[in-house]
């Protein structure tokens, strides 16, 4: 049976896809990227572990086509507008961090005793940070578009672009002096390859390849298994050019990247991708060689140490001069503190290429081991870290970080209704409704152009984050009615409300629920209400399913039509009886039905009352229908929707002279003749609460009742009087 398996790919490839398998459902459980787990794999099935292993050149060939697809991909999602839209941070901190790592790591090399070209591999190597890494942990902490997270996927495209750099030096270079030829020599022969592969290339963008997947994108499969091919294909021909196999592949992508389906093949290739990078770590770790990599555990540590501290810090620096606040600095720095997948490519080259030795392989495999594994729960858990190391990080912050206030328009002495925290999508609609209203906002985002958006109609903006606590300083906290957060972030929801419930916040707050279970986390944890946003949507859109224009005539031998009028909540008309709309005698339009919560009222009543999100079928000439549409969801006027009177509650002694001794609430007729609510009576010691129409008052009685100060100011002259 084992010769069997050891005498069959087929076997050994089962075996070793269990193993992964396994190996990764407890990396899942440890939070720990899959790479790390794939690493061990290759450990275990390699001659070290279980010795499993003996096809090596299948899974190298495996290995191969993987690191072409990487780098496919990577050149088909280049994005060089995110680097321009980072501004200058990307590429001051991407290139600086690369100068400064690669420079310190250069002399930690030679210090720990390795050889000048061994110095160089492990000094380049230091420099990479996985992208693919950072921003599946950034996406999971929902944390790719905040401005961290956005410096931060800039400065690792500046990364991956120097990687394919270091390699094409490494690979023209490398091969030609190996072979004995002069520098100049191998430059002149290596750049003229590589312009006319250059050339060859972009006349294919120009001319052909446009018009052949135009052609190809008829059928995805197709389209796809020429995206494989042409990924290969190059790959093929940048390596018999004397280039490497991943040089070429990566044009392929580039190739690509200005086509309208990139997005549809890097789609359908991430899958592949990632299952065959697995036969890449898994060979890379099958091939260690433990009695060399075991020397290497205390350098390991050192180059390991350096790379967790002193890239963050290198971020901190550079980022602090530039004027940015400690913590978008830290916790952009944080995405540096490990190596990436470039790192251990570059190595393995550099083995092929007979550069280094397999010992400086393996102390470059152990770095990245230790610096991903570290690094994954250093970005984890970066908030408690920030809070932890906060005070000590002032060191590397501007007493003006002006990138960051540079848009602040705010007024911290202003009156404010509504803090609104998030201005995307469902923010700026819940946007446009306040100002609607007549509401004094004031926006908090870290999305700059969002910010400009708004600060260009005149509202208040604050560039930063809310989960950032030095943020709360610069809100006018203590002069809002309302935080209203529409982040759905349960991490960050719950954040901001303990953040200001300790600040002394006493307004009230808003949050915005993913599901009925965080709506319920959230009712406990104190918030005063709970936006819904899908729910909403999905309740309105089972409205609009269930409405009555379904039920009416499609042919219609007369003049007339029919049109379906949502009542916004803002109508003049919200509220009212259909006998008090003058629909009919301004516009010669009827109300033929009205649809509200799924359920259809067929001809209403004129005592019928319509309300905010009714949906009302309107028939009449269709010439005035759009008329009748504009006169239903007309805004109310300017003095009334800006008033926003506050209620208060008065405390009304009845005197031996009061006229309304003796008589009923009913008769009395607060509601109708003052505008007021009456709450309860204070009757000695005893408390009425709610009382009924028939109470009488009786002398010494105190009348509590809740209105608006307009109503209250007259309400107390008509009792004196």
């Amino acid at each position: 049976m084992l010769s069997m398996v050891y005498g069959s790919t087929f076997y050994e490839t089962a075996i070793i896809l269990s193993l992964a398998t396994v190996l990764g459902i407890l990396g899942q459980r440890l939070r720990q990227p899959l790479v790390i787990m794939f690493l061990a794999s290759g450990i275990l099935a390699g001659p070290a572990g279980l010795g499993v292993i003996r096809n090596y050149e299948q899974i190298e060939l495996l290995a191969h086509i993987g690191i072409a697809l990487l780098l496919f991909i990577v050149g088909l999602r280049l994005d060089l507008n995110l680097i321009r839209t980072t501004g200058s941070v990307a590429l001051a901190t991407g290139l600086g961090q690369i100068l400064f790592t690669s420079a310190i790591g250069f002399v930690i090399g030679l210090m720990l005793g390795l050889s000048l070209i061994s110095a160089v591999y492990v000094a380049v190597a230091l420099t990479f940070s996985s992208t693919i890494i950072i921003v599946k942990l950034l996406s999971d902490k929902k944390e790719i578009d905040a401005l961290h997270g956005r410096i931060a996927v800039g400065f690792l495209i500046v990364q991956d672009i120097a990687a394919i750099l270091a390699l094409v030096a490494l690979t023209t270079f490398g091969s030609g002096l190996a072979q004995g030829q002069s520098p100049i020599t191998t430059t002149l022969s290596m750049a003229l390859k590589g312009v006319g592969l250059l050339v060859g290339v972009g006349l294919l963008m120009r001319y052909v390849l446009p018009r052949l997947l135009a052609k190809l994108a008829q059928s995805q499969e197709m389209l796809v298994l020429f995206a494989i091919a042409w990924a290969v294909l190059l790959g093929a021909t940048s390596e018999s050019l004397g280039f490497s196999k991943e040089i070429g592949a990566f044009l392929a992508g580039i190739s690509l990247a200005t086509t309208e389906f990139r997005d549809l093949i890097s789609a359908k290739l991430v899958s592949l991708r990632d299952f065959l990078l697995l036969f890449f770590f898994i060979d890379l770790g099958a091939r260690l060689e433990w009695s060399a990599v075991g020397a290497q555990i205390g350098p390991s540590l050192w180059l390991s140490a350096f790379v967790l501290i002193g890239n963050p810090l290198i971020v901190l620096m550079i980022m602090g001069v530039m004027g940015y606040r400690r913590r978008t600095s830290f916790l952009a720095g944080l995405t540096v503190a490990q190596i990436s997948e470039f790192s251990l490519i570059v190595g393995a080259l550099g083995v092929a290429l007979g550069h280094i030795p397999l010992e400086t392989m393996g102390l470059i495999t152990l770095v990245g081991v230790i610096t991903i594994s570290a690094s994954t729960y250093m970005i984890l858990y970066s908030q408690h870290l920030y809070k932890f190391l906060s005070p000590v990080l002032t060191i590397f912050e501007r007493k003006d970080p002006y990138r960051e206030a540079s848009g602040d328009t705010l007024d911290p002495a202003g009156s404010v209704d509504a803090i609104l925290v998030g201005l995307g999508n469902y923010g700026s609609g819940l946007a446009e409704r306040l100002l609607e209203r007549r509401m004094h906002i004031v926006g908090v985002d870290f999305d700059p152009q969002a910010l400009e958006k708004w600060q260009a109609r005149g509202v208040s903006v604050l560039y930063g984050d809310m989960a950032d606590p030095e943020l709360f300083e610069q809100l006018p906290l203590r002069h809002a009615r309302w935080v209203v957060s529409t982040v759905r972030s349960k991490d960050v929801s719950l954040a901001l409300l303990h953040l200001l419930q300790r600040s002394g916040y006493q307004g009230k707050v808003a949050l915005t629920a993913a599901d009925q279970r965080e709506a319920i986390l959230y009712e406990k944890a104190g918030a005063h209400v709970i936006l819904r946003p899908f729910s909403d949507a999905a309740e309105q859109a089972a409205d609009a399913l269930t409405d009555a224009m379904d039920l009416l005539p499609q042919n219609v031998d007369w003049p007339v039509a029919f049109q379906e009028v949502r009542l916004r909540s803002g109508s003049a008309i919200a509220g009212q009886r259909l006998r008090d709309i003058p629909l009919r005698s301004l516009t010669g339009v009827s109300v033929l039905a009205v649809s509200r919560a799924g359920h259809v009222y067929y001809e209403p009543a004129p005592d019928f009352r319509v309300y905010p999100g009714d949906r009302i079928v309107l028939m009449g000439s269709p010439g005035v229908l759009k008329q009748a549409e504009s006169l239903i969801n007309q805004m109310e006027a300017v003095e009334s929707a800006g008033r926003l009177e506050r209620f208060e509650i008065a405390d009304i002694p009845l005197d031996a002279g009061s006229a309304w001794l003796g008589k009923t609430l009913a008769e009395l007729e607060f509601r109708q003749r003052y505008g007021v609510t009456v709450v309860g009576i204070r009757r000695g010691d005893e408390r009425l609460t709610s009382p009924g129409p028939n109470e009488r008052l009786l002398e010494g009685d105190r009348l509590i009742v809740i209105g608006t100060a307009d109503r209250i100011g007259p309400l107390r002259r008509a009792e004196s009087s």
